[in-house]
């Protein structure tokens, strides 16, 4: 990075919109390389843009909800530079059935009106949830989970419930939960709590993306050496090596400025210049 842009961060405030204690990760990570403080949100609750467990559901797409997280706590905290996280949870796109955990980081400079995102898509999640039966099914949730160090939710059902415990992480503590919403019932709904707080392995990809994020910042525009340049789009077409017809898998990333909008084409940035027969749409169709 150019050390003018080095002069954007340097001495300012850094707001981390969080109240899942993100910050403890992401200040450490971002007060070292740019010589910045930070602080939390006052009076911007995240929660109102939505929750995991599903009191609020959240109404936009991660990125624009992550937008919105740092342009509402600027407003509220009168302040001009923010950063925040964004956490999905589901199936992998391309390695079926398997959960993941999708991870989207965001820098939001009002002042020099700058954005710059980052995302990591990882296996690396205990993400899970079931309808339970009886006391034994609860065990064997909690033992594929890595309980207690990571702690789940009880429900009496999945939707529409009425009986709601968050942020369960001691047996005991399980157990009343556990007699509590299955009083007037034969079963209920248990999920992983993904709250980063309440998640170690949550907590450790929150890590990666930040540092991610911070490899991002640091790049700098050929062109106008303006910070942030990065892959905005990628390219298939990976030649197959038997037909040599283009194939799905990445053959390019395009990386651009966000400022003078100079862009880059990296080719066989995953170190391959053919691709494998396997993922061929013609030899494997």
């Amino acid at each position: 990075m150019n050390n003018n842009n080095k002069t954007l961060f340097r001495d300012r405030e850094l707001l981390i919109v969080t109240k899942h204690s993100k910050e403890l990760v992401l200040g450490p990570l971002f007060e070292k390389e740019f010589q910045l403080t930070h602080k939390l949100p006052i009076k911007f609750d995240t929660d109102s843009l939505g929750t995991f467990s599903g009191e609020i559901e959240r109404k936009d797409s991660a990125l624009e909800t992550l937008r919105s997280k740092c342009n509402i706590a600027l407003q509220e905290e009168g302040m001009d530079l923010a950063l925040a996280t964004e956490g999905s949870f589901g199936n992998h796109p391309t390695v079926f059935f398997c959960p993941t955990n999708d991870e989207l980081i965001m820098l939001y400079d009002k002042k020099n009106k700058l954005e710059i995102v980052e995302r990591v898509l990882s296996l690396e999640t205990n993400f899970d949830a079931q309808e339970i039966h009886s006391y034994k099914q609860l065990e064997e949730f909690i033992k594929k989970t890595k309980f207690p160090s990571h702690a789940v939710i009880l429900k009496n059902k999945q939707l529409g419930w009425t009986k709601i415990i968050k942020g369960i992480q001691d047996i005991e503590s399980l157990q009343k939960a556990y007699d509590y919403v299955t009083k007037d019932q034969s079963s209920c709904f248990i999920e992983t709590d993904m709250r980063a707080l309440y998640n170690p392995t949550r907590m450790k990809i929150i890590k990666e993306v930040g540092l991610k994020l911070i490899q991002k910042i640091n790049a700098a525009c050929p062109n106008c050496q303006f910070p942030g340049f990065g892959v905005v789009r990628t390219e298939a077409g990976l030649l197959c090596n038997r037909c040599q017809m283009p194939t799905r898998s990445t053959s390019a990333h395009i990386y651009q400025c966000k400022k003078c909008a100079f862009e880059f084409i990296k080719k066989f940035p995953l170190k391959k210049t053919t691709e494998d027969p396997m993922y061929c749409d013609f030899c494997n169709p």
